[in-house]
């Protein structure tokens, strides 16, 4: 389990995650882990992992590889991220299926986030990367307004509407906050350290 969420309006993105995870050790146990599910990809854009630990690994090496390529721009990213990300989906299917049948715990699904200067009308996108169709399939979809993963939908109709008034980012923030330590009170296997960042056309930085 994971909790992500995210939010985007004119003047930046704001992008959450908590830190608790579940992996499959050699024997098919699962074991429970802290990890850092929000890596930043350039000075403008990040990426999020939610689901099984694997992604983090995964992020990882898509960072190296879009650093590597030079790729600052988020739709750039984008298009990079989702073979690159599919392809290592793919991989880790298969070598999980060797040691267990399949399960809702090897579900891995990504959020990408970042600023664009091709398109002053949208300059900030937000891209959600996930098993849209049936596993082992990773696809990609463009997300609006406000997001999260596992979904709740309370909280997104709120942040949908500060979004669509275009209300400042802290003042967004602090719903995000609620939002995140209400699910994690309910759902143990959701929980701290709680990690929050804005993306703005200064860049990304931890808030």
């Amino acid at each position: 389990m994971s909790q992500l969420i995210v939010c985007q309006n004119s003047q930046g993105i704001i992008i959450a995650a908590d830190s608790k995870a579940v992996a499959m050790d050699i024997s098919g146990k699962v074991v429970h882990l802290t990890v850092n599910r929000m890596l930043q990809i350039g000075p403008h854009a990040a990426i999020l992992t939610g689901g099984a630990a694997e992604g983090m690994d995964m992020i990882k090496d898509l960072k190296s590889f879009v650093e590597e390529d030079n790729t600052e721009d988020v739709q750039e990213a984008y298009e990079a991220a989702l073979p690159f990300l599919a392809t290592q989906f793919e991989a880790f299917m298969r070598k999980m299926c060797e040691v267990t049948p399949l399960d809702p715990i090897h579900q891995v699904y990504f959020i990408l986030g970042g600023y664009t200067d091709k398109d002053p009308d949208r300059p900030f996108r937000l891209y959600l990367l996930w098993t849209k169709r049936k596993l082992p399939q990773l696809d990609g979809d463009e997300i609006s307004l406000a997001y999260s993963a596992p979904r709740l939908m309370g909280l997104e109709y709120k942040l949908s509407k500060l979004c669509q008034k275009n209300t400042p980012l802290e003042e967004i923030l602090p719903e995000i906050r609620r939002g995140m330590e209400d699910r994690a009170r309910k759902d143990d296997e959701v929980g701290p350290p709680f990690r929050y960042a804005v993306i703005t056309r200064d860049g990304f930085r931890e808030v």
